[in-house]
């Protein structure tokens, strides 16, 4: 894909549904919360989908400026949300999720880029991204761009009703 049929601009209000179903769909293999709900089956009545997708609801809240949208025409195909700890120099990449159809042709790299470009504007020293064991795709594109990795993380969830602590202690 050449970068003249990419834009980026800034998040707008009406983009919050379509975040969220790229969301949906990009995270299925990469989720904390699907694989919560694999275990445990359906948490307070709300599947993965709803939380992972009230996690760009909360990155919109916190920094609605530090999120991007990607199209391609006039087609949303991805987005990349930020916030910034200015004090700390330090930025952060919560998520990053690009339309299946559109993977492999570096919308995911120009994001990520565009992001690093909005801390160096902001004056920030550092950027911090994360992924999970499980994907494939974070693992290879955030060092091919010059992240370094400097902790795993391991997470843990454990049912809090008696009868579910019964049973993950047997």
């Amino acid at each position: 894909m050449s970068n003249d049929q990419l834009c980026i601009r800034p998040y707008k209000p009406d983009d919050l549904a379509i975040l969220k179903s790229l969301t949906i769909d990009a995270f299925e293999p990469v989720s904390i919360d699907r694989n919560m709900e694999q275990q445990f089956g359906v948490i307070q009545g709300h599947d993965w989908k709803w939380r992972k997708a009230r996690h760009i609801e909360d990155d919109v809240e916190r920094d609605a400026g530090g999120v991007f949208v990607a199209e391609v025409g006039a087609k949303v195909v991805g987005y990349i949300t930020t916030w910034i700890d200015s004090e700390a120099g330090l930025g952060f990449i919560p998520n990053l999720a690009v339309d299946a159809g559109q993977r492999g042709k570096g919308i995911g790299r120009s994001l990520i880029q565009h992001a690093l470009n909005h801390f160096r504007q902001q004056g920030l020293s550092h950027a911090r991204i994360e992924t999970l064991a499980q994907n494939p795709i974070g693992q290879q594109l955030y060092p091919a761009l010059g992240f370094r990795e400097v902790a795993r993380q391991i997470h843990y969830c454990l049912p809090l009703n008696e009868q579910a602590q019964v049973q993950a202690k047997s």
